[in-house]
């Protein structure tokens, strides 16, 4: 398989391109240039988006491919610059979507044929992400119909991760002492690893599956208790895990999912994001590894690069302050 990679030098592309490369894939790497792409990818440097403008596109512009993988999640439009530049050129097309696109609150349980925000994919800006990504995915289908891919994400996890989420919670029990653990610790999660994402997607498309996918693991293929623990034994701290329940973290005024990362509150915004019916991505084949895996190759990877993890600089910062889960466990 010739696969084009858009992107391929940070957390999603990165692992796509790697899992490529390790099937002996022939891989072409289109990025700007900021980050070295895997060894043995080739690369096409040039910019997305209206700013870049037509040239910006121009390493593309000749060459053929059996798939592109498109990871982008910023101004719709330019996904539909890309698609429409491959569409005669490439077999087809996935775009890393995300589980956002579902018009909010998503019930319990939602498959990949419940309602959807609207998009357009000639919008320009990106400020509502769920917004921006289904225009993504309206421009992916525009240029390539059934060929298009649809890979609808919820929270990804694993190494490379510019986002913060598993790296805070590593570092922080890393440091050791008493640790707000938010509760309960049987909370079910759901999410992907981003190796699991990585091979699922491939095979998807050696396979030449289309349409939509919510690319997640079943619900409760972890819990909060089995995510902080194996956090706790990877990286051999002392910490201690005091479970607190969740209505005392709430009136503690500490924010769930930014200030203590992958955790919410019992309600809608949990089951929407840890609720997706997931049983056509089974169906087609999508494996996950264990919790405690993720855990400890992200602390050997975090380890690797000095224990601080890149940051996605249109991303927030997330993380809770020493001194405000202190007065927490007070």
């Amino acid at each position: 398989m010739k696969l084009l990679m858009l992107g391929g030098t940070e957390f999603v592309g990165r692992a796509v391109t790697e899992a490529a490369l390790a099937r002996g894939w022939q891989v072409t790497v289109f990025h700007r240039g900021r980050h070295a792409a895997p060894e043995g990818a080739a690369v096409l440097h040039g910019e997305r988006g209206e700013e870049a403008g037509p040239e910006g596109l121009a390493a593309l512009r000749a060459g053929e491919w059996d798939a592109v993988v498109d990871t982008w999640s910023g101004a719709p439009s330019a996904v539909r610059d890309a698609a429409r530049l491959l569409a005669g050129r490439v077999g087809r097309y996935a775009y890393v979507s995300s589980r956002s696109v579902y018009a909010y609150p998503a019930a319990y349980g939602l498959d990949e044929d419940g309602p959807l925000v609207a998009g357009s994919a000639d919008a320009t800006d990106a400020e509502d992400y769920a917004a921006a990504k289904r225009g993504g995915e309206l421009a992916a289908l525009e240029a390539f119909g059934e060929r298009a891919l649809l890979v609808r994400a919820g929270l990804i996890l694993g190494p490379y991760e510019n986002i913060g989420r598993l790296p805070w919670w590593l570092g922080r029990i890393a440091r050791g002492g008493p640790v707000l653990a938010p509760g309960p610790r049987e909370m079910a999660l759901q999410y992907i690893d981003v190796r699991d994402l990585a091979e699922w997607t491939l095979d998807a498309l050696e396979a030449g599956l289309g349409g939509a996918y919510n690319l997640v693991s079943e619900v409760g293929h972890a819990t909060m208790g089995e995510f902080l623990e194996s956090c706790v034994k990877v990286t051999g701290s002392d910490a201690e895990l005091r479970w607190t329940a969740p209505e005392d973290v709430l009136a503690a005024g500490v924010e769930p999912w930014t200030e203590l990362p992958v955790w919410l509150a019992p309600g809608e915004l949990r089951d929407a994001m840890y609720g997706a019916d997931v049983s056509r991505a089974l169906a087609t084949g999508l494996r996950c590894r264990p919790v405690a895996e993720t855990v400890a190759d992200t602390w050997a990877w975090l380890r690797s690069i000095g224990g601080v993890a890149p940051q996605r600089p249109d991303r927030p910062v997330v993380g809770l302050a020493e001194a405000k889960e202190a007065a927490a466990l007070r």
